[in-house]
Formats: C-alpha cells, structure tokens, sequence
C-alpha cells in the first residue's frame, strides 16, 4: 500500500467524483486516494477511512467538506488542505443577517421540491466568474433522491451552524489555505477567520476565481505542496 494517503471531501450540492483529476494526479505519484460522499444524488453515503498501513495521511476538502468529516478522521491527519473553505459560515453582524436569510430561502425552495432549480443556481454562483459548464457532473446531473433531499437540508442547518474547526482537527500540521478572491459563497470575513484560527498555514490567493477554484492546474500544485511537506 502506498505510504502517502489521500482523502478528499466534497462541499454542499457536490459529490466524490469531483475529485477525479485529484486521484490521477495522486496515482500517477503512487500515493492512494479515497473519497468520502455524502450522497445527495445517486451515490452512496460514504465516510472514509485512513488506511493503517498510510504513513502520511493528508485530507483535501472543498468549502462545507472538512466539516462534514468524522472526529476520528481528522485526530488521524498530518497534514490538510482547505479549498475555499471556513471555520465560521455565515459572519457575525448584519452580513451574517443576510447570509443566515440566504439559507433559509434555500431550505424553502428544496422543501417546496425546487432543488434542481436551487443547486442550478448555487452551483452557478459557485462557478463564478466562470462558467458552471466547467464544473465536473455532480448530483446536479445525477437527479436528486428523496434521501439526498433530506441531506441537503440537514447540511444547509449543520452549514448555519459551523463556528470553528472540525472536531478532531490536529494542533500543529502542515495545513495550506487555498482561497478564491472572487469566491461569492464564501465571504471574505469568514476567509479571515480561518486564516486567524490556522496562523501557521500556508495561504494562496487566487484572485482570479470564484469558490469552485476551477484551475486544472491546480490539483499538480496541491500536490507537489504534499509531497514537499510531506516528505
């Protein structure tokens, strides 16, 4: 088995299959990649696993994704990376007024059974400034279950109610910080505010995306980081 392991975990509205390009990249170095999957299309719940015999154990997760991993993962971890990710969703103040509103209008649309439409729409504000077009096939694609429905809404409350790191998280690993500077999900206050609570981690800006980092480039930079951290 490979010493280095990867595990990636998809955001609000994604799935595991978002990480393909990843998993090359990760194959082609030797290392083993898994994916946790939340299941809201067609696929399986799945909350992944270190494998005993991994060496180094690196989590990648994009935006709501590091919370959606286990305590018991995440204590196992020597080394993170966070995509357009947060501690704290939603911001304290009158912008966190109008994100908490944002939320609950998107529980009204799913329980109305909107959800195409609804995903539709975040997805293409996730995008931006890019086209959805270039995102990977996703639940989207797939049709969403009765089951995934229901995720959807736990995950919008679980969403509202983040306020600091994952339980679990490791004090003192090699973390890196990937944020997009025209991110429209994630504000620029709640990007602060896990730069403040990880101040030994490496950060990247990347001014010229929005919060799905679209960049197919950008999976051979993360993991050339891995490996020199890594090492």
């Amino acid at each position: 088995m490979s010493a280095i392991q990867l595990i990636g975990m998809h955001g609000w509205a994604g799935d595991h299959r978002s990480w393909a390009p990843w998993a090359e990249g990760a194959a082609a170095r030797g290392w083993s990649m898994d994916c946790g999957e939340r299941g809201y299309g067609q696929e399986s719940p799945l909350q992944p696993r270190w494998e005993t015999s991994a060496q180094r154990r690196v989590v990648l997760a994009h935006s709501f994704g590091p919370h959606l991993l286990s305590e018991e993962l995440w204590q196992g971890a020597t080394a993170a990376v966070l995509l357009a990710s947060f501690t704290r969703f939603v911001p304290e103040g009158r912008e966190g007024r109008a994100i908490r509103a944002a939320l609950r209008a998107m529980g009204r649309r799913i329980k109305l059974g909107e959800e195409q439409e609804q995903l539709r729409d975040f997805l293409r504000q996730a995008a931006a400034p890019q086209s959805r077009s270039l995102l990977p096939a996703g639940p989207l694609e797939q049709g969403i279950s009765d089951a995934g429905r229901e995720r959807l809404l736990e995950d919008l409350e679980h969403l509202g109610a983040t306020s600091g790191l994952p339980a679990g998280f490791p004090s003192g690993i090699p973390v890196l910080l990937v944020q997009a500077g025209q991110d429209q999900i994630v504000t620029a206050s709640s990007r602060l505010e896990l730069q403040q609570a990880l101040p030994q981690a490496t950060v990247w800006k990347r001014d010229d995306l929005g919060h799905s980092l679209i960049d197919p480039a950008l999976p051979d930079a993360v993991l050339d980081w891995i490996a020199d951290v890594q090492a």
